[in-house]
C-alpha cells in the first residue's frame, strides 16, 4: 500500500523533532503535526524559561555577597515585566530556530491538533493523510489535584505569563518542579509557602539531597509546611486563601493572588483517538516495548507520555534510537541506566547513579558510602554559612562508583562530568587516581578517602 508519508509525528516537543530529524536525514518522507508551540514544555514552559528566571533569581544574593570582596553596595529593583517579556522573546527566538530546523530536514510541519482515524489515517481537521509509521509524542501536561476551588489556581505552565510578580504565593507540592519555582519566587521576592504531604520534599532523590534542600530552602526563607492531609483553596479580599490541615490541626494561608498548584504531570494522552487502533494504555501513559513500539506494530511513542523517564534528553534519545532502528538500519535501545539530572533549587543539586537506599536495596552490605559537607571557598568573604554537600556511593566487590550525588553552587555542571565517568563504570580506584582541580569544589570528588559507612 502506498502512504503520503513514511513517518508522522504527533507531537512537535523535544523528542517529536528530534525524531523527524533524523528520520528526514535516512531518507524518510516526514510529516509532524503540532496545535501548540514547537519544542514543547521544555522550551515553551519547563527546562529554558524556567532556567531563566533561575539565573534571574540568584542577582540579589549575588549584590549581597559582591559586598564581602569591596564591591559597594547595590541598590536595585526587579522589573518582572521586563523579565518575563525577555524570557518569552527567547523562548520565540528558539520556536523560529525549530522551524527553520524542521524546514531544512524538508520535514512538513502541520500546526493543528492530530487524531487518530485508524493505525494508518490521521485527522488533521481539514485533512486526512496517511502514514506507514507513526510516532506519538505529545508529552505531558499539569496534573491538577481534586482539591476544593482548585480553579483558583494557576499551574506551573502559566507562571510564564503572569503580568504581576505575586507579593505572597503558596506552592502545592513538594516534586521537584514545585521546589524549582518556590526557590525562583523566593530568589525574586517573594514571600513563598511550600505544602507538602510528607515530611521532606523531591521524593525519589537520594535522602541526603532531600535534607539538604529542605533545609536550604527554609534557611532562605521560604515556608514549608509538612504532614498536610486537606487542603482547600477560595476567593478572598485579600486574593486567594489556602486552608490547609495536619489531622488534628488546620491552618489558612493567604497569597496575595495566586496559588500554584505543582503537584506533578501527566501523559497529555487524551483526544488522540487511540481508541482506533490497538495501543494500550496504563493510567494514562503508552505501553511501549524497549524499541519504543506499541501494541499496534506501526505505531510507537517515545518522552513524557509513555512515563518512564520524564527528561527531555531522555525523549530526544529515544526518538533517535527509533529512527536509527526502524530507518536508518541501525537497531539500538535507549538504555535507562545512569541517567543524570538535576534540580534547580537554591541550593542547587544533581546526581547520577543509584540512591543509597536503592543501593542498599540492589547490593546489601556489598556497599562502601564517601559523604563530605563543607563551606565552598566563594562564601568565606561573603560571609555566609552556606554548605556543599557530595556524596559517593561504591560497590565494595567490584570498586565501581553506582552513585554521585550533589548539593551546592554549580552541581548539573560538575555531575555532568562525573556521570560520564559513572556510566563509563569507572572505579573508587579511578577517582582517587585523578588529579583534582585546585581550588574547586569539585575536586571533592577525586580527594574522598574514608567511608563514612
Amino acid at each position: 500500500m502506498s502512504y503520503d508519508y513514511d513517518l508522522f509525528v504527533i507531537g512537535a516537543g523535544s523528542g517529536g523533532i528530534a525524531t523527524a530529524r533524523r528520520a528526514a536525514e535516512y531518507g524518510a518522507r516526514v510529516g509532524i503535526a503540532e496545535y501548540d508551540r514547537l519544542g514543547g514544555t521544555c522550551v515553551n514552559r519547563g527546562c529554558v524559561p524556567k532556567k531563566l528566571m533561575v539565573f534571574a533569581s540568584h542577582f540579589p544574593d549575588l549584590f549581597e555577597e559582591a559586598r564581602g570582596y569591596g564591591w559597594s553596595p547595590v541598590q536595585s529593583a526587579l522589573n518582572w515585566d521586563m523579565m518575563i517579556t525577555n524570557v518569552n522573546n527567547e523562548v520565540d527566538r528558539l520556536n523560529g530556530i525549530y522551524q527553520r530546523m524542521l524546514d531544512n530536514s524538508k520535514v512538513e510541519v502541520f500546526r493543528t491538533r492530530a487524531k487518530f482515524i485508524d493505525s494508518h489515517t490521521i485527522d488533521l481537521g481539514d485533512k486526512k493523510v496517511t502514514a506507514d509509521k507513526v510516532l506519538i509524542a505529545v508529552g505531558g501536561r499539569p496534573f491538577l489535584p481534586n482539591i476544593l476551588g482548585i480553579d483558583h489556581a494557576i499551574t506551573s505552565d502559566d507562571i510564564f505569563h503572569l503580568k504581576d510578580q505575586p507579593k505572597r504565593i503558596v506552592i502545592l507540592g513538594g516534586g521537584y518542579i514545585g521546589c524549582e519555582f518556590a526557590c525562583i519566587l523566593n530568589g525574586l521576592g517573594t514571600e513563598v509557602t511550600q505544602v507538602i504531604r510528607g515530611d521532606r520534599i523531591l521524593r525519589g532523590f537520594d535522602e541526603d539531597i532531600r535534607s539538604e534542600i529542605q533545609q536550604g530552602m527554609m534557611n532562605h526563607g521560604i515556608n514549608i509546611l509538612k504532614g498536610i492531609q486537606l487542603i482547600a483553596i477560595e476567593k478572598c479580599d485579600q486574593g486567594v486563601m489556602v486552608s490547609v490541615g495536619t489531622g488534628d490541626t488546620a491552618e489558612t494561608v493567604v497569597a496575595d493572588a495566586v496559588s500554584l498548584a505543582a503537584v506533578g504531570r501527566k501523559p497529555n494522552t487524551r483526544d488522540l483517538g487511540l481508541e482506533h487502533t490497538g495501543v494500550k494504555l496504563r493510567d494514562g501513559a503508552i505501553l511501549v516495548d524497549e524499541y519504543s513500539q506499541t501494541a499496534e506494530a506501526n505505531i510507537y511513542a517515545v518522552g513524557d507520555c509513555t512515563n518512564k523517564v520524564n527528561l527531555t534528553p531522555v525523549a530526544i534519545n529515544e526518538g533517535r534510537a527509533f529512527a536509527d532502528t526502524v530507518f536508518g538500519g541501525v537497531p539500538r535501545v535507549m538504555s535507562y541506566e545512569n541517567i543524570p539530572t538535576a534540580v534547580f533549587t537554591t541550593p542547587e543539586a544533581a546526581t547520577v547513579g543509584l540512591t543509597e537506599a536503592e543501593a542498599k536495596e540492589k547490593h546489601g552490605d556489598d556497599m562502601k558510602v564517601f559523604y563530605t559537607r563543607f563551606r565552598p571557598m566563594y562564601y568565606t568573604l561573603a560571609g555566609k554559612d552556606e554548605k556543599t554537600m557530595m556524596k559517593l556511593i561504591v560497590q565494595a566487590s567490584t570498586d565501581k562508583v553506582i552513585g554521585a550525588h550533589m548539593v551546592g553552587p554549580n552541581a548539573a555542571e560538575i555531575i555532568q562530568g562525573v556521570a560520564i565517568a559513572v556510566k563509563a563504570g569507572a572505579t573508587k580506584a579511578n577517582f582517587d587516581a585523578t588529579v583534582g582541580i585546585h581550588p574547586s569544589a569539585a575536586e571533592e570528588f577525586v580527594t574522598l578517602r574514608n567511608p563514612v559507612r
